[in-house]
């Protein structure tokens, strides 16, 4: 059985949109813990948009982010759309109702890696399908823009983890309690 686990950047006050304010704290820790995300992946589970923006940019990547690009765009991507009709990228679109399309794919060995994708970890939190949540929360606040949990998304979590990069970016890892 499979493992979902969704990785996270969020601001302070939890705005996930547009994370340009998260370049001036990313660092080689970071890097390295985010590589290590990727290598304990098995494939990507990914939503329409976070897909169509990973598409665009990673192949281009590759050259400069070496062993962690060639994963990227190597590994299988699973990818929750209704409007996408012709998979790229190593993609499949998952058919039907997306919670049993995800239980099934939980139900096969290997791990799932959520990147992004908010709508569809607001989705799959509220049928309790991810396994743990690690979240980055960046020393900034932004006062607007989208936030990582929609309205009505509930859920306890106990924290298993925690530390704090030299930049002062907060990682944090939590589990369905």
């Amino acid at each position: 059985m499979g493992k979902i686990v969704a990785v996270e950047y969020t601001t302070l006050d939890g705005v996930f949109d547009e994370p340009a304010w998260s370049g001036p704290y990313f660092n080689d820790e970071l890097s390295n813990w985010q590589d290590a995300n990727l290598r304990e992946a098995d494939a990507l589970l990914l939503g329409r948009k976070t897909y169509e923006g990973f598409k665009a940019s990673w192949p281009h990547m590759e050259a400069e982010t070496g062993h962690f690009g060639v994963k990227m765009n190597s590994m299988p991507k699973h990818v929750a759309t209704t409007t996408l009709t012709e998979p790229e990228w190593n993609a499949t679109f998952l058919q039907g109702d997306v919670a049993e399309a995800v239980a099934g794919l939980k139900a096969e060995p290997g791990n799932l890696l959520i990147n992004g994708s908010a709508d569809l970890v607001n989705y799959l939190t509220r049928h309790n399908l991810i396994d743990e949540y690690r979240i980055m929360i960046y020393p900034v606040v932004q006062g607007e823009g989208r936030r990582l949990w929609e309205a009505g998304t509930k859920i306890a979590l106990s924290l298993t983890g925690t530390w704090t990069t030299k930049t002062g970016v907060d990682v944090l890892t939590y589990v369905p309690a």
